[in-house]
């Protein structure tokens, strides 16, 4: 939290719904003058309630196990119900996490199964028990358990979750439920909902279309936007839009638990989408939904067709792209050079889904803009791009063309001069290219052969840098061993999922960035949410990936470390969602929040700007609960 060291001059309505709450949260001298706080909306406010006895406990929201005071299991019919020591949550978790490493191995369903997959069991049982100390733990040890509850665990998750579905979590609106949406949504006993991530299951990760076993990564999501960003954990809700599968696996598997069918295409699709986003903006007029894993073909469709009517953003297009802007930007500094060098780069882009041109999207408005923001600037920054996919090098030769990665086909003179064909393999585009830097999003593990990465080495740059930014681990372009081994010990590495820096000898470490989308997308929501903006615009998406850019020091930069640490991802999530509500404010989108309006929202200064995100960030304290009889 920040220090004032000066009066500030706040207005009589700010000062109306602001206090003094130093000495609670930061222990101070509460004599020290001119240190003023915002309110914690998200504090220790008591909590109606309308269950006693074994209904709380049996609820995860406000279940406290052990930790209930004699006076709460007065107050709520449970003296008897529960051990009579009252324990601490540092004791709670310490038991837990005792218990967790003695399970760890126990858990594993043989040895070809990963810790990492019993881990998420047991923290997915004491999820269904406890949702306060669930997200205690999981802020407390973020670094250890982000890969767990998200990229990659959560893909395994993914694929197996017929299997490990024991107690609901989230909504499910499939094709059979046309027609009943409006009432369904109501079935959610949440009255206030900020947070939707939403999937159809169609491509989860790199690992395609998994039907309705995709729900566990809108529920990974979730996770970390409660424990990114502090949203609350019971205004979240995870969803299932399940309108078939084509996976024949599923389709013949007697336990898969969802529609048994094959996907709904065309208007009958659209018609479910419009539905469900219809009906979940009735209940929850403010709510942000985020769609996640959405195939390509559908991704671009429903963000255009949505995104100037409700908040909402697609986390694969714009928030893949964020963290790739970011990284780029880092990589130019990696060279000692500034970010308005970006202009300058040649990038070689392999993969040309959703995520792949969601990034050449964003990569070519920052270059246009440092250019000048006109339509020269443009066309220009077009010519900084080698777009591969899986038939090679796209040209304007290319019959059928994706309308999504045409703006991004080369000329056919251009690529001849330069020694290219029409579907030019990868290894030979970037032989013939020499590029400042290799952008992997393809989904194809291993694609960064050796030949690739051999033919990289004779790039023009100083400091080359790759991005093999695919996820699961399974599906990365290539390893961080590989890349550091065959191109040399002074690129800039990143991956989308979790590795381990590479020991190059001579005390010299090879620093593997995980360019997650974790670092952008808690903040964007969160931001949101508290500018009151009515919609996501480009402009607040770029303020938050130039500030991920930034945050990092010089010093780190030229090491090669382009991405922060996960252990200071609150911390990042409030620096990013500052920068959003900025931007709301410049661009006139801020309507404000609760007490906060617009006009008080835009008298704020950018350190008080990071104190209010700050003071509602929920955290996980038990609260005081209070029963009323309904």
């Amino acid at each position: 939290m920040s220090n004032f060291n000066s009066p500030i001059r706040l207005s009589s309505s700010v000062v109306r719904h602001l206090k003094q709450y130093r000495v609670r949260r930061m222990g101070s001298n509460p004599l020290l003058p001119h240190s003023r706080s915002f309110t914690t909306t998200e504090g220790h406010r008591p909590i109606i309630v309308h269950k006693r006895s074994l209904d709380i406990l049996h609820d995860p929201w406000f279940n406290k196990g052990t930790s209930f005071s004699f006076t709460e299991r007065d107050r709520l019919d449970l003296r008897g119900l529960l051990p009579p020591n009252v324990m601490s949550t540092e004791q709670q978790i310490e038991r837990f996490m005792v218990d967790l490493k003695r399970l760890e191995h126990q858990a594993r369903d043989g040895p070809s199964d990963p810790n990492a997959l019993a881990k998420w069991r047991i923290l997915n049982r004491l999820h269904d028990r406890n949702e306060t100390m669930y997200y205690k733990v999981l802020i407390a040890n973020i670094e250890e358990y982000a890969p767990v509850v998200y990229t990659p665990t959560v893909g395994l998750v993914c694929q197996n979750y017929s299997g490990l579905f024991r107690r609901p979590r989230g909504m499910y609106f499939s094709a059979e439920d046309r027609g009943e949406m409006m009432s369904m949504v109501y079935n959610w006993p949440a009255d206030q909902v900020d947070m939707i991530v939403v999937t159809d299951g169609s491509r989860i990760l790199g690992l395609g279309d998994l039907g309705v076993q995709g729900i566990g990564i809108a529920i990974g999501k979730l996770d970390l936007y409660v424990a990114a960003a502090g949203i609350n954990p019971q205004r979240v809700l995870p969803v299932m839009i399940d309108v078939g599968t084509n996976n024949e696996k599923l389709l013949k598997d007697p336990l898969y638990l969802g529609l048994q069918r094959h996907r709904l295409d065309g208007d009958e699709y659209l018609a479910v989408v419009d539905e469900f986003m219809e009906a979940v903006f009735t209940r929850w007029p403010n709510v942000i939904v985020q769609f996640e894993d959405f195939q390509s073909k559908w991704a671009f469709k429903l963000l255009q067709r949505y995104r100037s009517t409700y908040r909402m953003f697609n986390d694969d297009v714009q928030g893949t792209a964020g963290v790739a802007i970011a990284g780029l930007l880092g990589a130019v500094r990696a060279q000692g050079r500034p970010m308005i060098d970006f202009p300058k780069q040649k990038i070689v882009v392999a993969g040309a889904g959703s995520a792949g041109i969601g990034v050449l999207n964003a990569a070519r408005k920052t270059m246009a803009r440092m250019l000048g923001n006109n339509e020269d600037a443009f066309q220009s920054a077009g010519r900084q791009f080698w777009l591969v996919d899986a038939m090679g090098l796209i040209t304007e030769e290319r019959e059928d063309i994706d309308p999504d990665a045409r703006p991004f086909a080369r000329k056919v003179k251009e690529i001849h001069r330069q020694g290219l064909r029409e579907g030019a393999s990868l290894v030979e585009v970037v032989k013939q290219v020499k590029p400042d830097v290799l952008l992997g999003l393809s989904a194809v593990g291993g694609l960064f052969s050796k030949e690739v990465l051999e033919a990289l080495r004779g790039s023009t740059s100083t400091r080359p840098a790759i991005f093999a930014m695919s996820n699961p681990t399974t599906n990365a372009e290539c390893t961080p061993e590989e890349a550091f081994s065959i191109v040399g010990d002074n690129i800039v590495f990143a991956s989308g999922s979790p590795f381990k820096d590479v020991d190059l000898g001579n005390g010299t470490i090879g620093h593997c960035n995980q360019g997650n989308n974790m670092y952008l997308f808690p903040g964007i929501g969160l931001g949101t949410l508290l500018s009151g903006s009515r919609v996501i615009s480009d402009g607040m998406l770029q303020a938050a990936a130039e500030c991920l850019a930034a945050y990092m020091s010089d010093e780190d930069v030229l090491k090669g470390i382009i991405y922060p640490s996960i252990s200071s991802i609150r911390d990042i999530t409030k620096e990013v969602a500052a920068a959003v509500i900025k931007e709301a404010i410049e661009e006139d989108l801020a309507e404000g929040y609760r007490e906060m309006d617009a006009r008080e929202l835009q008298k704020l200064s950018q350190e008080e700007i990071k104190e209010y995100v700050q003071n509602n960030m929920w955290s996980p304290e038990y609260p005081t609960l209070v029963y009323r009889d309904e």
